[in-house]
């Protein structure tokens, strides 16, 4: 990953918060550490699955 690209998203996501504190609309993310530490952990858990090289295809196993 570079770090451009991070420095873009990181930029980008304060320009939308700060939009929408502006406007008063509610973000749509947790606006608290618990759900925030929730977000956390399931990109590391996929993370974690993607470095193992574990898986299983969902739409291949279903046939579609």
């Amino acid at each position: 990953m570079s770090t451009q690209l991070a420095v873009l998203a990181l930029l980008t996501g304060l320009a939308t918060g700060a939009l929408f504190r502006y406007l008063n609309i509610p973000i749509p993310a947790p606006p608290e550490l618990p759900g925030l530490m929730g977000i956390v952990g399931i990109y590391l858990g996929y993370k974690v699955i993607d470095y193992l090289g574990v898986g299983v295809d969902l739409l291949e196993g279903l046939g579609l």
